[in-house]
């Protein structure tokens, strides 16, 4: 038997969307609640063999949330990297998140969910359940602090 690796753990490779949309003059994160473990998250799911991690986040969060018209916001990009088990097996994975907004706001929640929210930036940063989460959440608003910085002329 031959192995390609030393470590005992799998890997998985996810990519996924920190989606936000203005309501009312103010940002709203959207949120989704897995049914698995009840956790709070942003969409993300498995990057496919041939596919760009782009292309997933996008595949998954319509998937994961019906939502298909996002408007990708450029330089950004978050990466998170977690262990966590599957039964007694270690797995090390890696997410890439992107940044949207989106277009028509209406979410169909797919079977792997149970419910999602949109929610201000304190409010996000609250109610999401791991660390990982918050630190993508910061890193989004800052980016997005600085686009509409630029937009309105501002320099900094």
């Amino acid at each position: 038997m031959t192995t390609t690796s030393t470590s005992l753990s799998g890997e998985e490779r996810s990519a996924g969307f920190v989606v936000y949309r203005g309501q009312l003059g103010e940002r709203q994160y959207l949120l989704l609640r897995h049914r698995s473990g009840g956790h709070w998250a942003f969409p993300k799911g498995r990057i496919e063999r041939g596919e760009e991690p782009e292309q997933a986040a996008r595949r998954e969060t319509q998937e994961e949330t019906g939502i298909e018209k996002l408007k990708v916001i450029p330089n950004f990009r978050a990466e998170s990297r977690y262990l966590f088990r599957r039964g007694d097996r270690p797995i090390e994975k890696s997410v890439v998140y992107f940044l949207a907004e989106a277009h028509g706001t209406d979410v169909l929640l797919s079977h792997e969910h149970e419910d999602a929210t949109w929610l201000d930036p304190r409010e996000a940063r609250r109610v999401l359940t791991f660390p990982e989460g918050r630190r993508v959440l910061d890193q989004a608003e800052a980016r997005l602090l600085e686009k509409d910085a630029s937009e309105s002329g501002e320099s900094g």
